[in-house]
């Protein structure tokens, strides 16, 4: 009797395995999606073929990284998903004549109706924790030159003027896309009233994060967010930047690879649960490979491949639980969390109990691999998007070797347990030719944002004199 339960637990593991398999890309394929990634990227960058590609290489008008000499006070906001920081960051001299980087911050957290609501609404709220952060910190009286973290696409036109191309990651306010992000805050500011700023630079998550970790290592060239989207920033050859005027340098190119695939360039790794996902989301057709990739949609990834294994009758003896049938309701965090299981299964069930379910223990080993499938298909596909980047720079370079720093930031590289070995594992494989240190920003969107804005303040100040 016992024998045969064993043999029916392990035919169902078997049977769960051949539908996973569906996530798992060999080599070949990670080679297709770098190389596309690559071609995507050059049209991009030209301006012939800049209005139909996928990826939109934005220009960011960052041009030069910080030398550590510039100082003072400055106030840095952080818009990126549905928590709003406000920072207060003190640049200035350490003892040894070192760069020193002081913080304060405080997170909000943005309500649904200033998301979906009106440009004004969710730049009055801003302004608004704004003024409550600088009665916090007694800085009502004082001007201080802002930087402006903002993770959407925003085409520049100079690094304190920015349109917004189109919002992504749950938000729709209406009046924003076409529009001068910048000029949106500056407005919301003036109606307040109540203090005054001087809004110097906006950057990208990516760029604010790039900048935060060039800090630490002078050979940091990339930033990349792995959080509820994802993205990537590199410093490219001023040259191969048809959009901008101008030879000599770099500059740093906001890619918004989010957006790649959505030429067609990922169809044929699309399964049935990344197309639900798709369909059931705010801008279906776009950002299909962040879908692939960020905490926003992970979880809810890993819940539809769990009702497909409920109705193969592999899962909770065939019945899915009412909140398993709800949108959302399996989180991103929990996928984090039953990676992180000790072995002892205690962690995966206690999940799934709150979820309305009684697993047994092959149950729990089942939405274990369900979750590492999702999450490893994440990592590898993130993996070759980063390597088409990196070779691309090399290549550009003609460097043999090329040494270089990456700056990580965002929920999902950082908290989930296995996410950065995959991914390193995979960027390594396809870059034989590099040698990539990857480094964690601390804070980095807001460090880095400030920091820029010390960048432009020391500009200004040398064109004024």
């Amino acid at each position: 009797m016992l024998d045969d339960r064993a043999r029916m637990e392990a035919t169902k593991k078997e049977k769960a395995e051949q539908i996973l398999a569906d996530f798992q890309l060999q080599e070949a394929d990670l080679k297709k999606v770098m190389w596309r990634m690559q071609k995507e990227m050059a049209r991009g960058l030209r301006l012939e073929t800049h209005e139909e590609a996928s990826v939109k290489m934005l220009p960011t008008y960052v041009r030069s990284t910080p030398e550590g000499s510039e100082v003072g006070d400055f106030l840095s906001l952080d818009l990126g998903g549905t928590n709003f920081r406000v920072m207060l960051v003190k640049v200035g001299e350490g003892e040894e004549g070192q760069w020193s980087v002081k913080t304060k911050h405080q997170m909000y957290s943005i309500p649904e109706d200033a998301m979906t609501g009106t440009a004004e609404m969710l730049f009055d709220y801003i302004s608004e924790c704004i003024s409550d952060f600088l009665d916090k910190h007694q800085m009502k009286h004082k001007k201080l030159p802002l930087g402006f973290t903002f993770s959407f696409p925003v085409r520049h036109e100079d690094i304190d003027k920015g349109i917004l191309l189109n919002w992504t990651k749950g938000f729709k306010a209406s009046g924003a896309e076409g529009n001068n992000i910048v000029g949106l805050l500056r407005d919301a500011i003036k109606r307040r009233g109540d203090f005054e700023m001087d809004v110097v630079a906006m950057v990208n998550d990516t760029v604010a994060t790039m900048i935060s970790c060039y800090y630490e290592d002078r050979r940091c060239e990339v930033g990349m967010i792995v959080g509820t989207g994802c993205n990537a920033c590199y410093m490219e050859e001023m040259h191969n930047v048809e959009l901008v005027e101008g030879d000599e340098g770099r500059m740093c190119v906001n890619t918004e690879w989010g957006a790649f695939g959505d030429s067609g360039e990922l169809d044929e790794f699309l399964l049935e649960y990344d197309r639900v996902v798709d369909e059931n989301s705010l801008n279906p057709g776009q950002q299909l490979y962040e879908k692939l990739i960020g905490g926003k949609y992970m979880g809810e990834l890993v819940r539809l491949v769990l009702l497909k294994l409920v109705d193969e009758n592999l899962l909770f003896r065939g019945e899915a639980s009412e909140q398993l049938r709800t949108r959302g309701a399996f989180e991103t965090r929990f996928v984090s969390q039953v990676e992180s299981d000790s072995g002892d299964r205690k962690q995966i069930y206690n999940i799934l109990s709150t979820l309305g379910l009684r697993p047994s223990a092959t149950d729990c080993d089942i939405v274990r691999r369900a979750c590492e499938s999702v999450s490893t298909r994440a990592a590898h596909m993130c993996a070759a998007g980063l390597a088409g980047v990196i070779n691309r720079m090399r290549e550009s370079r003609s460097e043999d070797v090329m040494r270089i720093t990456v700056g990580v930031d965002g929920s999902v590289y950082k908290l989930h347990p296995s996410f950065k070995e995959r991914f390193h594992a995979i960027v390594r494989r396809l870059t034989p030719s590099c040698e990539i240190t990857f480094i964690e920003s601390e804070e980095g969107s807001g460090r880095g944002a400030a920091l820029v804005s010390a960048v432009a303040c020391k500009k200004a100040c040398m064109l004024g004199q």
